[in-house]
């Protein structure tokens, strides 16, 4: 779709193509090939009733992240991939309003996700993208949303952001031959964003970044959605409030542990034997390094240095963990860990594994159980060993 194409189909003609295309899809039960047809009948531009029908698909697909937004809006597909989900972005917003930044501007603003969340957030916001596409469709999802900002087509590296009050960028880690890995390689590069953050500035990085990437008094922020991973945050100093921070967006609320509450930083990790409750701290915590953070918040230890399960005699609830009750101890090798679980019925079977070379897949399948149980199985090392574990979720 090229940016002639889309201006197109803002216009009164376009719109009524978009909803045609709307009503082939759900009438075809989301055939492509039968809704082209009906669309056309209709539109017998081959680029315009193509654009209008992948609009269509996008926003089909784009529910799963921005919910009923989602049908009023408008997608490129690599965009969609990259654009941040809502609550995370709006929980950026409100991080920039507490900081009073007022203004903010985004470099390399894509489809406008990020944009939405300032201004729905309050903040005057501006957004720049070296894509023609990109800055037309968020400059039509603001007003889709009835949103106030600006979007122009900029070379982010070329600008003078002084005077906003804070700038974001989200450096792209895309390149022809699929995810760049080496920051030196994004663009703009790790130099720019280290220039970035001199300033009032908060940038998105992949939650792989290595620790010792960031920057002395740069705050790291890992933030996970339903317990997945989805990204990581640099806060300039100005912006920083902490080290480390990892960020629990659940379906309940939100909550955030720092290097403030580890009792264990720059100490010796706590281990213990096991209790009768074990915690598997979420990727966030692990991608903070926060682990012993979660371990002093439930009484406990961990099961081995080097690996993120946490056990403790105390039974607690807490966004940063999923709980189990450890029920019993089962053999480690495969034959007599079978025979205990046929024994005890078991025929569906969870499989959580850290600090082992298992593949649960595999194992599953070479178990091969029929019961009609269900159950959790945890394998691990304590003190170096490996270890298996029956437990139950609570």
């Amino acid at each position: 779709m090229d940016v002639d194409t889309f201006a197109w189909l803002l216009t009164d003609p376009g719109q009524q193509v978009l909803e045609r295309a709307t009503e082939a899809y759900v009438d075809a039960d989301a055939d492509p090939v039968r809704a082209a047809a009906a669309v056309r009948r209709l539109e017998p531009d081959p680029d315009r009733a193509s654009a209008a029908l992948t609009q269509v698909q996008l926003r089909a697909r784009a529910v799963a992240k921005f919910g009923d937004d989602a049908v009023r809006m408008y997608f490129t597909p690599e965009a969609l991939e990259q654009a941040t989900r809502p609550r995370v972005a709006a929980h950026r917003a409100a991080r920039l309003v507490a900081a009073e930044a007022g203004t903010v501007l985004d470099l390399g603003c894509g489809i406008g996700g990020d944009l939405v969340a300032f201004a729905r957030a309050g903040l005057t916001a501006a957004g720049v993208d070296l894509d023609p596409v990109r800055v037309a469709v968020a400059r039509a999802n603001l007003a889709a949303l009835g949103l106030g900002g600006a979007v122009q087509v900029a070379d982010a590296t070329t600008l003078a952001v002084d005077g906003f009050g804070a700038v974001f960028a989200d450096p792209a880690r895309r390149g022809a031959r699929g995810r760049v890995f080496d920051a030196e390689g994004w663009t703009p590069p790790w130099p720019f964003v280290t220039d970035l953050l001199r300033g009032r500035a908060v940038v998105k990085v992949a939650p792989g970044i290595p620790h010792d990437l960031v920057p002395d008094g740069v705050e790291a922020e890992w933030v996970s959605e339903r317990g997945e991973v989805k990204e990581a945050a640099l806060w300039s100093p100005t912006l920083a409030t902490t080290a480390h921070r990892a960020t629990v967006i659940a379906s309940g609320g939100l909550a955030s542990v720092t290097t403030e509450d580890d009792p264990y930083a720059g100490r010796p990790r706590p281990v213990r034997g096991i209790g009768e409750f074990l915690y598997e701290p979420d990727g966030a915590v692990i991608r903070a390094g926060l682990v012993t953070a979660v371990a002093a918040g439930v009484d406990g230890g961990l099961l081995d240095e080097k690996i993120a399960y946490v056990t403790s005699d105390a039974s607690y609830r807490t966004p940063f963990a999923t709980s189990y009750r450890v029920l019993e101890e089962l053999p480690f090798r495969e034959k007599p860990l079978r025979a205990a679980l046929r024994e005890r019925g078991v025929g569906s079977l969870t499989i959580k594994k850290r600090g082992v070379d298992i593949v649960p897949e595999e194992l599953r399948k070479r178990l091969a159980l029929r019961g009609d149980q269900t159950a959790t199985l945890v394998l691990t090392r304590v003190a170096g060993q490996g270890t298996a574990l029956l437990v139950q979720p609570f």
